[in-house]
């Protein structure tokens, strides 16, 4: 039934082993280099070109067509605005579940099957899928299901969180069922030793090894503002951009002895507050709201019926996952964690997870009342309540206090 197989090659190892198993297994199989992004970096030069002489060498190896395609346009316009636009508004957007949604699981698939004659395509994902790596228990009148890798480290679920029924139900991962290491002696195995040992890219592909601030800059006019200590509405340093900072990134203010984090922006008023110590508890949640969520095979049947969803939530590749309970809105869903994470961010994505497979994910609107806010008078609570109802008091006082301490220095 699968014949024609296009793989997206990377010039990376994970795709090189990708086309080595997917040729073992007697595919025809046919590359494709995804030319998303095609402006120089700070060296002058442009990554694309290095990695396409390598998609090529892949190819030549194997004995695979290799087909270079620009998709630079259509990242532009589906991934890139919209992330300025997310940085200008204060939110912190997430580019790599974007290029996976609209560009790799859309227009490369598009591609492949319209231009191609694909049967299928691949990746050199650390995913699976409930059909099979090589689509072997594919079923014709069902959905397929989104499953971990083998390798909890490398998995990609996390990533692929957000992309359509259509282009899953006909994706092969060959190194679904690999550990890394494992991938790369297939490599060095079969004459792809340069690959085995050549520098993974890491955190996102177009800014290189610039800061993140020097790069943005050339996107985002600065626009300055001020940094505001939380506890005493004290006007503490001044920033270029609510832009260039996140919630949870440290503030890297000169002028104070202890380092400082950021906690909660006023994109109105141009404020970014920021807190003492990695662990103040205003930088944890247990609550958030999101956006319309996508479900990846379907939505699950409690929500459906206004039922209350037990799950696993993440909102960062890297992390561990954390129960929580989903309740459907009109709006989007509320997400209630059992245990407080530390700076849930507008923008990114909350992903969740049924065992091994991963649901679907929704975007996080709004992150309810820090731990700070809910335990304040708990926590300054003692034997002396008039001490405690005055400290309360202050906080608000002081909160009210920041715009006129603006208003006042501008």
């Amino acid at each position: 039934m699968f014949k024609r197989v296009v793989l997206g090659i990377s010039g990376g190892v994970d795709s090189a082993v990708a086309a080595l198993m997917l040729k073992r297994k007697g595919f025809d199989v046919q590359g494709v280099f995804m030319r998303n992004w095609d402006i120089a970096d700070e060296t002058g030069t442009c990554r694309a070109d290095e990695d396409f002489k390598d998609a090529n060498y892949v190819c030549n190896q194997l004995n695979i067509k290799l087909h270079h395609v620009n998709f630079v346009k259509e990242y532009w316009n589906e991934v890139f605005s919209n992330l300025v636009k997310d940085y200008e508004t204060g939110l912190t957007p997430n580019p790599d579940i974007l290029c996976n949604r609209h560009v790799k699981f859309k227009y490369f698939y598009n591609y492949a099957m319209d231009q191609l004659n694909a049967d299928a395509i691949a990746t050199g994902h650390y995913a699976k899928t409930s059909f099979g790596p090589y689509l072997d228990q594919f079923k014709t009148n069902e959905s397929v299901r989104l499953l971990m890798a083998e390798d909890p480290v490398k998995d990609q679920t996390f990533f692929l969180c957000q992309i359509e029924q259509e282009a899953l139900r006909r994706t092969m991962f060959p190194l679904g069922g690999l550990a890394k290491w494992e991938v790369k002696q297939l490599a060095v195995e079969n004459s792809l030793e340069k690959f085995a040992i050549k520098r993974e890219s890491m955190g996102i592909c177009f800014i290189g090894s610039r800061n993140f601030q020097d790069f943005i800059k050339e996107y985002i006019p600065d626009k300055p503002g001020q940094f505001v200590d939380l506890d005493t509405a004290e006007i503490v340093g001044e920033h270029t951009g609510i832009h260039k900072w996140t919630l949870g990134q440290r503030s890297r203010l000169e002028s104070l002895p202890e380092p400082f984090f950021i906690c909660g922006k006023n994109v109105e008023n141009n404020i970014i507050y920021v807190v003492q110590g990695t662990n103040h508890p205003s930088l944890y949640s247990t609550l958030c709201s999101t956006s319309d969520a996508h479900w990846i095979h379907s939505e699950p049947q409690e929500l459906q019926n206004n039922k209350v969803l037990n799950c696993d939530f993440k909102f960062q590749h890297t992390q561990n996952r954390v129960k929580c309970k989903l309740c459907k809105l009109s709006t989007g869903l509320v997400v209630k964690l059992e245990t407080p994470l530390r700076a849930l961010t507008p923008g990114q994505y909350a992903v969740f997870y049924n065992g091994q497979e991963c649901l679907g994910s929704a975007r996080i609107v709004n992150v309810g009342p820090s731990n700070f806010i809910l335990n304040y008078p708990l926590e300054v609570r003692s034997n002396d309540t008039e001490n405690c109802i005055e400290k309360s008091h202050k906080f608000v006082r002081n909160r009210r206090k920041v715009g006129n301490k603006i208003a006042s220095s501008s």
